[in-house]
């Protein structure tokens, strides 16, 4: 799993499996779900992310080993 904050476009991507995308589905104009071939989420894009989170916390628990 990977997060990316682009503070340019104030874009946060979260990625969950490193996989091929084969669709992409708005959820709304501000958020995009990206899916692999079996139709599993395989990463989500939040813009306007300083807006819609709170992006200067960032919390970790349960960490696979």
């Amino acid at each position: 799993m990977k997060m990316s904050y682009f503070e340019d476009s104030d874009t946060l991507y979260i990625e969950f499996k490193s996989t091929d995308i084969v669709d992409t589905k708005d959820l709304d104009e501000s958020t995009t779900l990206d899916l692999d071939s079996n139709g599993d989420v395989v990463a989500i894009t939040l813009e306007h992310a300083s807006n819609r989170t709170d992006i200067g916390q960032l919390t970790l628990s349960g960490i696979a080993a």
